[in-house]
């Protein structure tokens, strides 16, 4: 199968259909409300914490990276002492997403190096924008190839160049943030710059974007469990896409992730700050010398806690942790 011949971007047809900006509506109102929800949760990284090791897992799955709950959240606190490789590589997706919100939130911009600064947390090499032809995406089940990515390395840097300024440069597209994510990671997908790590780089990169533009202030969306459990669908419509060039199912289809995820995830932080809530009353009534709401928030922050943990985030001496 030859190599693929991608556009640049803007796509040059239309992104906006009516069905589009119907979409659009209940995709940006569950949004909205799940990051005025998250602003409520007295301390970010609860959320930071616990969502961001579910999108691990969840991200990780899709690459067939399998690992469970609870070694995940004894590999974010025990790192040292966890032996299983997947739990080692989904807990290392985890800090790539950190280290990317940290580096978005300082200046809103997400540039190809720190795409690159992303990629290598994951795979812990240097080997960058391939350089080497020979990469194919072949179907898991019968082995044949169902898509061939760009294999040049000056024009992999060129179409990453232009997608760093599309991600950037509002004046290229006045398309609606949303939207503009769904063809983001599409055409992300489709140049395939890495040897490995392209498809879990890819679904950090959307939360990031939204960060970036405002739409959440910290990183608590996460498309990964809707693309598992639509995943015949993802690679159908990422496929049919660059065969058509039609761009409306494709992103009737990200919308809809956005939205069942967003209501989702505000289901889930509801549950959290009534459980917050629950533990404070029986803190408060049965160990009352020791609550404060810096405890509070360590429970809830670490599944797993130790003792150096309870020293750092409450600021005590070892014998008070104890």
């Amino acid at each position: 199968m030859p190599a693929a011949t991608l556009p640049l971007l803007p796509p040059q047809s239309e992104l906006e259909s009516l069905a589009v900006l119907k979409r659009l509506v209940p995709a940006h109102r569950y949004l909205a409300e799940l990051k005025g929800l998250a602003s409520t949760i007295p301390n970010e990284h609860i959320l930071i914490n616990t969502l961001a090791l579910q999108e691990a897992k969840d991200s990780s799955e899709i690459e067939n990276i399998i690992t469970t709950q609870d070694d995940l959240y004894k590999a974010d606190l025990f790192s040292d002492y966890i032996r299983d490789p997947a739990a080692k590589e989904v807990s290392r997706y985890a800090t790539a997403l950190k280290k990317g919100f940290a580096l978005v939130s300082n200046n809103r911009l997400l540039t190809t190096n720190r795409i690159l600064d992303i990629h290598h947390e994951l795979v812990l090499n240097d080997a960058g924008i391939r350089k080497v032809p020979g990469t194919a995406l072949k179907n898991e089940r019968t082995g044949a190839t169902v898509y061939t990515p760009p294999q040049d390395h000056a024009e992999l840097v060129r179409l990453m160049t232009n997608l760093e300024q599309f991600i950037n440069d509002e004046t290229l597209s006045d398309a609606d943030p949303l939207v503009k994510m769904a063809v983001i990671h599409h055409q992300f997908e489709s140049i395939h710059p890495f040897y490995d790590g392209n498809g879990r780089t890819g679904r950090i990169i959307n939360i990031l974007y939204l960060v970036a533009k405002g739409l959440l202030n910290i990183p608590v969306l996460y498309l990964s469990r809707y693309i598992i459990r639509t995943k015949g669908e993802y690679y159908q419509q990422l496929q049919q896409t660059r065969d058509t060039g039609n761009w409306e199912p494709w992103i009737l289809y990200m919308l809809q992730g956005v939205e069942l995820t967003a209501r989702q995830t505000i289901w889930i932080i509801s549950r959290i700050k009534a459980q917050m809530m629950d533990y404070k009353h029986r803190i408060r009534a049965e160990l009352p010398k020791i609550y404060s709401q810096d405890l509070l928030n360590n429970l809830f922050r670490h599944p797993y806690t130790k003792i150096e943990a309870l020293q750092n985030d409450l600021q005590v001496s070892r014998l008070t942790a104890t």
